[in-house]
This record gives C-alpha cells, sequence and structure tokens, in this order.
C-alpha cells in the first residue's frame, strides 16, 4: 500500500496558477508637436499682434524722456517712471487698479471670444511662434523637421541643430537684456555687458530670463499652455453657450472621408469634411478641433485658416471650422452680434470703463507732492529759556514731480501756537527732504494734556496744499 501511495504521488502533477507578471506605464510621454506652417485671415492677426507686442517690449526702453529713460523701474530708488508720471512705493494702490482692470478685461475677452488672450497675445504663444518661425527658416517646414528628427546622425543634422539652437539663445538673451533694461537704464546696462562690469543679480535676471524663455518657447512650448498655465483650468468658468469659440460644424462635416474633388459628397452621402488632418498639424497643441471643444485649444483660428484653404480647392463653401457659439452651431440662438449684450459681458463691460475712468481721474488729481509728521522720539516736550514750551517734529516733504519746487509751512490748531523752525524749503524734483519743524506755546497757554494740530504745506507753483495732523503736548 505504501508502494502504491508513493507511486500516485509521482504521478500527480504541479499546476502553476500564479498569473504571469504584467507592467504599466504610470504616465504616457507626449509626442512631439511638429506644427505645419497655414496662412490665412487669422495667422495675419496673429503676427500683426506678434509684431505690436514685440515693437513694444523691445522698443520702449530705447524711449527717452528729457534726460532720463521714459519708462524704467527704479528698485534701488524706490521710483517708478512712466514717460511724465513718477510713482512711489506708496502708490501701490495704482498697481492694485491695474491688476483689477487687466484680470477685468481678461474676463471680459474671455466670455466674449474664448481665449483669444492665449492664441494672439500670450508671451508663451508669442515666443513660440517666434522659435517655431526660426526652426522652419533653419531646418524647413514640418515634414522637412520630421525627417530630420528621424534621420540618423550626420554633419549637416548637427550643423542645422547647432545653428538653430545658436539663434535661439542669441534672442533669448536679448530678451532677457531687454527685461533687465526696464530695471536698470538700458544704455548703462548695455555698457555693462561691453566692458564685463554687471553686478551678481543683473546677471543673474539676465541670464535667468533668457533661459526661461529658451526652455519655455524651445521645448516646453504647448506643455505651458496645457499643464502649467492656471488659465486653461478656470477659463470654462468663463465660458457659456453664447462665447465665441472655434467650433467644428459636425452637421454640415459628417460623416467625414476623403474623396477626389470630382465626388458629388451630397450624392454619397458624404459630409464636407474630407479628413485631411490638416487642422491638426497647424494646431500649435496638436489637438484635433472636431473632437469638441477642449481645454488646450487657444483660440489661435489657424486650424480655421488651414480648413478654409482645403473648402477652396474642394469647391465647398467656407466655415466648416469657423468661430461660433455653442447656442449658434444648434441653431437655437439669436444672432451671434446680439449676445454680446448679454448680462455678464455688460457687467465686466461696464466694471472695466467704471475701474479705468477711476484709475485715470485718480492719476489727473493726484498731488504733486507729499507729506508726513512725525514727533521726535527723543523729547515729548522741552521749555525754553523765554518760558515757552516746545514740541519737536519731523516733516517729510517728498516731490512727485520732476521739477523743482518750493514750499511753505504753517500751522494751526492752537491760539498762540507758533513755528519756531524754517518755514519755507526748497526740495529738488524726483526727491525728498526731512524737515525739523519747531513748535511753541506759551506755558500755561492751555491746560496739560495732548492737543490737536495742524501742519500745512503749501507749493509755490501749483498752489496744492497738504495738511497733516498730530498732537502738541503740554506737560
Amino acid at each position: 500500500m505504501a508502494a502504491g501511495l508513493k507511486s500516485a504521488r509521482k504521478v500527480i502533477p504541479i499546476i502553476n496558477v500564479m498569473p504571469e507578471a504584467t507592467s504599466h506605464a504610470l504616465y504616457q510621454s507626449e509626442q512631439k508637436i511638429y506644427p505645419r506652417k497655414v496662412s490665412g485671415y487669422f495667422n495675419n492677426w496673429r503676427w500683426a499682434m506678434i509684431w505690436l507686442t514685440q515693437l513694444v517690449f523691445y522698443g520702449t526702453p530705447w524711449l527717452q524722456w528729457g534726460e532720463r529713460q521714459a519708462v524704467l523701474f527704479n528698485i534701488s530708488s524706490h521710483q517708478f517712471f512712466l514717460f511724465g508720471l513718477v510713482l512711489y512705493p506708496q502708490d501701490l494702490i495704482y498697481l492694485a487698479f491695474i491688476l483689477i482692470i487687466s484680470a477685468l478685461a481678461l474676463f471680459l475677452f474671455t466670455a466674449v471670444a474664448g481665449r483669444l488672450w492665449c492664441g494672439f497675445a500670450c508671451p508663451q504663444s508669442v515666443y513660440t511662434e517666434i522659435f517655431l518661425w526660426i526652426e522652419r527658416q533653419v531646418e524647413g517646414d514640418r515634414l522637412a523637421r520630421m525627417r530630420l528628427d528621424n534621420s540618423p546622425s550626420s554633419a549637416v543634422k548637427v550643423l542645422k541643430k547647432t545653428s538653430k539652437h545658436v539663434l535661439w539663445l542669441t534672442f533669448s538673451l536679448w530678451t532677457g537684456f531687454t527685461f533687465l533694461a526696464y530695471f536698470t537704464p538700458i544704455r548703462e546696462l548695455m555698457q555693462g555687458i561691453l566692458l564685463f562690469n554687471l553686478s551678481a543679480w543683473e546677471t543673474f535676471w539676465l541670464c535667468f530670463y533668457g533661459l526661461a524663455t529658451y526652455g519655455n518657447a524651445g521645448f516646453l512650448r504647448e506643455q505651458v499652455c496645457k499643464y502649467m498655465c492656471p488659465y486653461a483650468r478656470f477659463q470654462s468658468a468663463m465660458f457659456d453657450d453664447d462665447t465665441l469659440i472655434v467650433s467644428y460644424d459636425k452637421q454640415r462635416g459628417e460623416p467625414r472621408s476623403g474623396r477626389a474633388k470630382s465626388i458629388d459628397a451630397k450624392q454619397t452621402g458624404l459630409g464636407d469634411c474630407v479628413d485631411c488632418h490638416i487642422c491638426v498639424q497647424v494646431c500649435p497643441v496638436g489637438i484635433d478641433i472636431r473632437d469638441g471643444l477642449q481645454y488646450a485649444c487657444i483660440s489661435c483660428g489657424l486650424c480655421i485658416d488651414a480648413c478654409d484653404a482645403v473648402m477652396d480647392k474642394m469647391d465647398y463653401p467656407k466655415g466648416l471650422i469657423r468661430f461660433s457659439t455653442q447656442h449658434a452651431m444648434n441653431e437655437t440662438a439669436k444672432p451671434i452680434k446680439q449676445t454680446l449684450l448679454r448680462p455678464r459681458v455688460v457687467i465686466y463691460a461696464g466694471l472695466l470703463l467704471l475701474l479705468s475712468a477711476l484709475l485715470v481721474a485718480s492719476l489727473w488729481m493726484r498731488d504733486p507732492f507729499k507729506t508726513s509728521l512725525v514727533r521726535d522720539r527723543g523729547v515729548m516736550s522741552r521749555m525754553t529759556a523765554d518760558g515757552q514750551i516746545e514740541n519737536v517734529y519731523l516733516l517729510q516733504i517728498t516731490n512727485v514731480t520732476e521739477q523743482p519746487e518750493r514750499y511753505h509751512v504753517a500751522v494751526s490748531g492752537l491760539a498762540g501756537l507758533s513755528l519756531a523752525s524754517a518755514s519755507e524749503v526748497t526740495v529738488a524734483g524726483t526727491s525728498d527732504v526731512w524737515l525739523p519743524v519747531t513748535l511753541k506755546l506759551a506755558d500755561g497757554q492751555v491746560q496739560s494734556g495732548s492737543h490737536p494740530i495742524h501742519v500745512t504745506v503749501a507749493a509755490n507753483t501749483s498752489r496744492v496744499k497738504r495738511r497733516e495732523q498730530s498732537m502738541f503736548y503740554m506737560p
């Protein structure tokens, strides 16, 4: 029996029930996008905006206003020059106004026509398009660049790639230089570069901004728009069914299929879309607009130009892809022009106009000088030899204009109160002075304690007056 059991054990098969090990990728790498060159209405508008924004950016630091740079944010002196306007850290309220106005303008444009800012004026889109233009000049259009990247290493490939990156870096460093010129006078900056005399911070920011431009526009490109920019994520909160967006007309385009020009699409039951994928090939972010509205779409309109060109070749009507609203595409809405007056747009536009008017009015009525009055912390009060009680203050007068001005100081608030220090002072343009102010009052003239007083500063030229309040201490 033992022998039988032994033989039985020999014939029992051992079955492996463990599944085979499998591996799964945690992420999918992005494929490189090779945007195709396209010409047309929206492409012309994009390049018009590129020229406009870059002429402003690169040209403004070279403008002169009198004996200084017209636009300069001088961090070391805490002065910000905007043509004839001089701002100080105390004018931070104007920066808040500008930021709010910029946000409202962005909301308004988005509510009306989607991501127009992204497609036509955003620095990321602008510099990416410039870098693509350089790339096309060196390596060729889409197919040539794809063949070059897939080809084995050769002298020609190394030469083209090196030339492209040298041009990219040169343009990026010039961009960094221009950015830094808004904080250091551009002529001083140029001289410092030629003499190798830049400070450590100037060198850091020039390289940092230049390399940021090189990396974002040369390598990251659409990744910034799709994954890094927060605007791509919250834009949907400002969209509605009456917002103008780049739209594909499915009712007209489907079913899509390639065909010869001689084939009658209506008789064969086909839509107008010939499934050429050119709309995808020209897209800077590599999306297929025929899949519907997508957060990655930057509303540049290049797919419209590409599709219209194909429709022309096929003798089909243009507008298969066009700027339209969701309601208009479904034929359930009023004409597009009437949707511009919907409540959301009216509110944004009203707030934008109101804040812009307040900003202009505030700058127009801005005082030409600023004052600040503080007590001397060393002495509360003191008695003079003639029996007078003195209080000492420090009066700061800041001349925010660029012309020297003479100011007159006067006091009020208590009977018999007089000024024992200088009553006039001259302050140079865009400068300030700390003027000691000594006030005297006869002992016993008022009861002991603190009494409110006022110090008035008047400008001789503009006749503008400013009043500062403080306290006179009688022991």
